[in-house]
């Protein structure tokens, strides 16, 4: 389908615009160590031989990283959500979180972002008890008091809670970057069928792209 461009805010816009300064923002979604050290989901128990955790360690962890370099070099706002409770015995999760045995206490260690993606100082971290984070934490609010328009998404899992994330931001307003390559399911069929899924909500490209319309804000 032609890519359609509108008139909004005084501009005209596709949903593969150029990122501007101070308007584009990186959300990196459930990328803690209960989801991507194999076997420390309950819910999901995967080996490090699976496909998803062979996926997560030769592809998707390293884009990221790469990603997040270069959101931090053109000095993007950079976001992390991760499934968490607010209180230890999660009395506080989502009536679906309870249903599906989902529960990481709020002082859990395998609940933290994964080493190689650690947040830095200033960058935000959404708690969330539910799938969407739009749902269940104000990052709504949050991306409009920094001033977001484009917002770039990548995490785990893609039929799931990225799914939920590039939907929600969409009806908002923002304009959605999906890096395909830096997200991860449960089997490729899987993930393949999801992006097909919610293509139309956002732009789907890959890491490479990314990295480079980054730098081009740094420069």
């Amino acid at each position: 389908m032609a890519s359609i461009e509108v008139e909004f805010d005084n501009m005209r816009l596709t949903r593969d615009s150029a990122y501007e300064p101070g308007k584009t923002s990186l959300l990196l979604v459930d990328m803690q160590r209960i989801w991507c050290e194999p076997n420390l989901d309950p819910t999901h128990p995967q080996d490090a031989d699976s496909y998803y955790h062979r996926r997560l360690r030769e592809q998707v962890v390293p884009n990221q990283k790469r990603i997040l370099d270069a959101a931090r070099a053109a000095g993007c706002n950079v976001l992390h959500t991760i499934i968490q409770s607010l209180t230890n015995d999660g009395r506080d999760r989502s009536l679906d979180h309870k249903l599906s045995g989902m529960h990481v206490a709020k002082d859990a260690p395998e609940g933290a972002v994964i080493d190689a993606l650690t947040p830095v100082e200033n960058e935000i971290v959404l708690p969330k008890t539910s799938s969407g984070v739009f749902n269940s934490t104000n990052i709504d609010y949050v991306l409009r008091n920094l001033n977001t328009r484009y917002l770039i998404i990548a995490g785990v899992v893609t039929d799931q809670c990225v799914d939920m994330a590039v939907r929600d931001a969409a009806d908002r307003g923002y304009l959605v970057t999906v890096v395909e390559d830096a997200c991860a399911t449960y089997s490729q069929e899987r993930h393949d069928a999801a992006i097909r899924a919610y293509s139309g909500y956002g732009w789907i490209t890959d890491t490479a792209t990314v990295i480079e319309r980054l730098g081009a804000l740094a420069d």
